[in-house]
C-alpha cells in the first residue's frame, strides 16, 4: 500500500501527525552530506517564523516546505532573509 500523501489533498485536510511525518520522512531520505547542522536549521526557521510569507509551514514566495528548505545546504531563502 502506498504511504505517500495524496497529491490531491490539501494540508488543512491532513492531520498534524501526517504533516510532521511527511517532513520527517523527506528529511530522512536525504543524504546527511546535503544537510546543514541543526543550529543552522533552527536559526533559519526562527527567521521564517517572523516572515509574513510563512503560511502553514510553506513559503508563499516559492511554495516550499520551509522545514525542508532550511535543512538543505543549498537551501536559500527566496526573500534573501537567511545569512
Amino acid at each position: 500500500m502506498d504511504k505517500r500523501p495524496c497529491k490531491k489533498c490539501l494540508l488543512k485536510e491532513a492531520s498534524e501527525i501526517d504533516y510532521r511525518k511527511l517532513i520527517a520522512d523527506h528529511l530522512a531520505s536525504l543524504k546527511s552530506s546535503d544537510l546543514v547542522e541543526e543550529d543552522i536549521v533552527d536559526a533559519r526557521l526562527e527567521v521564517c517564523k517572523t516572515c509574513e510569507k510563512l503560511n502553514m509551514g510553506t513559503c508563499l514566495s516559492c511554495g516550499c516546505y520551509v522545514e525542508i528548505r532550511a535543512a538543505l545546504k543549498n537551501g536559500r531563502c527566496p526573500n534573501k532573509k537567511w545569512k
